[in-house]
């Protein structure tokens, strides 16, 4: 049976963090608020815990979820490199609504997915959620839908589509907007746009150039 806190309570925050973290460490699926969308998270180092969180969303391994960390450092021990601008991008942009595709650190012993070597990697400007990936480390985070329904905004949109696959929802309130992550590709030469989110283009390319598109 699912649980579901309250983060406006101080009481039942902290209980659902504590809550919560056991849960993401022993292997289940959790649902947390970000500052985009709520996303669903499990252990990105717990292989059997991301082909649960894919099957919860009747999603294949040919769409690996994104990473969410909580601090710059726990990302770059994730990745090979940050590529030409990637520094300047995180600087300026985490935490906040910018996913950076990098290829990914070849000594970790995880399996997000069909990801051919690369990993997208986030720091969400979302208290709750950081505080929590302060305890779990790395947490391999999507959205918190069934594939092909819309992201869920409320941690009760949330249950409705997902109900007791996962294990406990930490409710943060409503999300301001339903619009997703900006994503960066700093796999190659020049970073390249791959998704447009909440970040425009324009943004991106004050601090970057930021080219258009996966070629």
């Amino acid at each position: 049976m699912s649980e579901m806190f309250d983060c406006a309570d101080e009481t039942q925050r902290e209980a659902g963090l504590a809550v919560a973290a056991t849960a993401v460490l022993k292997g289940d699926l959790v649902v947390l608020p970000t500052d985009t969308v709520y996303g669903i998270g499990a252990d990105a180092f717990r292989p059997a815990a991301v082909t649960s969180l894919l099957a919860a969303k009747g999603r294949g391994r040919q769409m690996p979820p994104p990473v969410l960390v909580g601090s710059v450092r726990a990302a770059t021990a994730l990745v090979e490199e940050l590529g030409p601008y990637g520094q300047e991008l995180i600087d300026e942009f985490w935490p906040g609504g910018l996913t950076v595709v990098c290829r990914a650190n070849r000594s970790l012993k995880w399996d997000l997915g069909e990801t051919r070597g690369t990993v997208a990697v986030r720091m969400p400007a979302n208290e709750i959620a950081l505080a929590l990936l302060q305890q779990t480390g790395p947490m391999a985070v999507s959205s918190a839908n069934l594939s092909g329904s819309p992201p869920a905004t409320t941690a009760a949109a949330a249950m409705d589509q997902l109900g007791d696959s996962v294990s406990v929802y930490l409710d943060g309130g409503p999300c301001e907007a339903d619009v997703p992550s900006t994503i960066v590709d700093l796999t190659g030469d020049m970073p390249r746009l791959l998704r447009v989110g909440v970040l425009p283009i324009g943004k991106l390319r004050e601090v970057a150039a930021v080219a258009m598109g996966p070629d």
